[in-house]
């Protein structure tokens, strides 16, 4: 192999090296931004599940109630 060709060889390694960086450095990023989205789903599904179980007591009081009011007649 001639010196030529090893350094055209170490200049195509090296600048695909630099393209492995940049994307592990991009996917990185993108990694983080996920896993926040992710939890700001998870936080969210959180609230909405307490909110649901909030309305289910509620309406559960009110069929009671109209039971009852029923019954009462």
């Amino acid at each position: 192999m001639s010196r030529r060709s090893l350094d055209e060889e170490l200049a195509v390694l090296e600048a695909r090296v630099q393209e492995l960086a940049a994307a592990s450095a991009r996917l990185g990023l993108e990694n983080r931004s996920l896993r926040e989205r992710l939890d700001t789903l998870v936080e969210e599904r959180a609230r909405l599940v307490e909110k649901n179980e909030t309305a289910r007591g509620k309406v559960e009081q009110m069929i009671v109630r109209l039971k009852a009011l029923e019954a009462g007649h």
